[in-house]
């Protein structure tokens, strides 16, 4: 249960530097009474400003600050929780919000937003709606729970009963579902690619065991094929080289030929000029008695011995040179079978060359065929481990199609989790517990009130509203008194229900001017009844501006304003 204790505001409203102090445990009953704009409701948006950060009047907050001092506006609330104190407080310039528990400030490092959403959640254990709807009953800013819509009306009453917490859970549960079809998503796209992948090796381990051993036997076929045209290269190469061996031994023969014929050439020369000096001698003498130059007689027996002589030696002469052209041309032959032996051992060189060149690249074909052959045999050899890939891929699909098998179970469990926590789940059914209870204490409360009605609210917080001669009705068509009186009905059965559930349970109920209008005379003696007798561990302030109460309560608290700032009398 919280137990209000003090409040107190200074530069709050109409109220300036002199702090406004209310006990609000000390007694049951209290009214607040003075004239219009003394101040005697300031007391309402203290109080949800203290606790909520917003007035109560739908009063911005800058213009909660006084107005003429303009500065140092704070509210201070203190109240108990099950023996621990706390205490909150908040100024508007300079901005404060702190909350204190057991007079130890708490930890201010958190945002202002989630410092109230932990305050709400953790310490008051109950919104802005459902306080406005169990603590405080307004005139004219107030919406009473009749004119809430359905969604609202449905937020009130699920604090009241403490279910709000299977909301959270939905939202936990809509999480976990959106994750979990997150996973089946990301899981149906492994499964396929997984499917992909098995379908490939397969064909991977189909098209190895059909093409191996062709394609071994095909390349083997094609190096024998290789093996014997280099044997027959070599074999031709080996035939060549004993002919070139031949040719070159039949070379040796005539290897000094061509320095011979360079001889012979050199002694034609000589033995040419020779030839033709004995010639030009035995002309000379043959043609000559007289020298030509001395015009001496040459002696006859000297010119014919030397005509004599010159003509055996040209004789001699002639038959050498003739022997010598006949050398030259055995030379010239000799040399002709050099050349073309020469020529003959190029042609067997080139032909052993082609064939070594023809050979080496077979081998390279060959050596080729071989690497391919390893490469299949190899493939051959690990046709083992292909397959147990296949195993594996199979196996982590397997897996696959089990996890997603489960993670859809989990959707399937999840979906019933959800529905169950729906608004039309568990939440409908404790509302539909309570609701006789509801609707009993409602009719209870009118009934004191002397308005004889059968309210009724079903699962959706629609009213079906009967008169004694079963006449029909809505809130609506109501006049102001009677909506006052359902009002109030409600605010005691939303306070009872807290009470009964110990979910958002207070000493403090606080009404604005609920007398002043809506209620006749009547209605207000029977209010007063219930106020006094039937509420039940409260601290109840009615504020009105209403004469002839003061004597109906244990306590009256006036305020009034004094030179243009609201004071409460002492």
């Amino acid at each position: 249960m919280i137990t209000f204790k003090t409040i107190s505001w200074k530069n709050f409203l109409s109220t300036g530097n002199q702090p406004t102090t209310v006990q609000l445990d000390s007694k049951s009953t209290s009214l607040i009474i003075g004239s219009n704009g003394a101040g005697k409701s300031t007391i309402l948006d203290a109080l949800t400003f203290s606790l909520y950060g917003k007035s109560f009047r739908k009063i911005n907050k800058g213009q909660l600050v006084n107005s003429v001092n303009e500065k140092n506006c704070y509210v201070d609330i203190l109240f108990d929780i099950n023996g621990i104190e706390w205490k909150v407080s908040r100024g508007i310039k300079p901005n404060i919000f702190k909350i204190y528990r057991n007079g130890e400030e708490l930890n201010q490092n958190s945002s202002a937003i989630d410092q109230q959403k932990w305050l709400e959640q953790n310490v008051l254990k109950m919104n802005y709606k459902s306080f406005s709807q169990i603590v405080i009953l307004g005139s004219s800013t107030f919406v009473p729970f009749m004119q809430l819509p359905v969604s609202s009306r449905r937020e009130v009453v699920e604090d009241l009963l403490d279910i709000k917490i299977f909301s959270s859970m939905n939202d936990i549960v809509k999480g976990k579902i959106r994750l979990l079809k997150d996973e089946i998503k990301t899981l149906e796209l492994k499964k396929e690619s997984l499917k992909d992948k098995v379908d490939m090796q397969r064909g991977f381990i189909k098209k190895i065991e059909s093409q191996s051993k062709k394609d071994v036997d095909q390349k083997r076929t094609q190096i024998n094929s290789l093996n014997t045209t280099i044997h027959q290269r070599y074999e031709t190469s080996m035939a060549l080289e004993n002919s070139m061996i031949e040719k070159k031994e039949e070379m040796d023969k005539y290897t000094d030929a061509s320095k011979r014929l360079r001889e012979y050439g050199s002694i034609k020369g000589k033995l040419s000029q020779r030839i033709n000096t004995i010639v030009k001698e035995h002309k000379f003498f043959n043609e000559n008695t007289v020298c030509p130059t001395c015009d001496q007689t040459i002696e006859e027996s000297f010119r014919v011995n030397r005509i004599t002589d010159s003509q055996n030696k040209a004789t001699e002469l002639r038959k050498g040179y003739e022997e010598l052209q006949q050398a030259i041309k055995d030379e010239e032959l000799r040399e002709s079978s050099f050349t073309q032996l020469s020529e003959e051992v190029s042609s067997f060189l080139n032909g052993i060359s082609t064939n070594n060149t023809e050979i080496t690249g077979f081998q390279r074909q060959i050596s080729r065929l071989e690497s391919e052959i390893q490469t299949i045999t190899t493939e051959i050899e690990n046709q083992s481990i292909e397959h147990e890939k296949l195993t594996e891929l199979n196996e982590t699909l397997q897996t696959t199609y089990d996890n997603l098998a489960e993670r859809k179970d989990k959707v399937s469990y999840q979906d019933f989790i959800y529905n169950l926590l729906k608004d039309g789940g568990v939440k409908a059914k404790i509302i539909n517990k309570y609701l006789p209870l509801i609707n009993q204490q409602v009719n209870r409360y009118l009934q004191m009130m002397d308005f004889y009605i059968n309210f009724k609210l079903d699962e959706e917080f629609n009213e079906t509203i009967e008169t004694p001669i079963h006449e029909d009705f809505t809130y609506s068509s109501f006049s102001e008194g009677e909506k006052m009186r359902v009002d109030l009905s409600l605010l005691f059965t939303w306070r009872e229900i807290a009470r009964l559930k110990n979910s958002v349970n207070t000493n403090l109920l606080i009404m604005d001017e609920v007398f002043d209008s809506s209620l006749d005379g009547f209605g207000t003696e029977e209010f007063l009844k219930i106020i006094r007798f039937v509420i039940k561990d409260a601290n109840i302030f009615v504020i009105s501006h209403k004469t002839g109460l003061e004597d109906k309560f244990e306590e009256v608290l006036k305020f009034e304003k004094i030179k243009g700032f609201s004071r409460m009398l002492s």
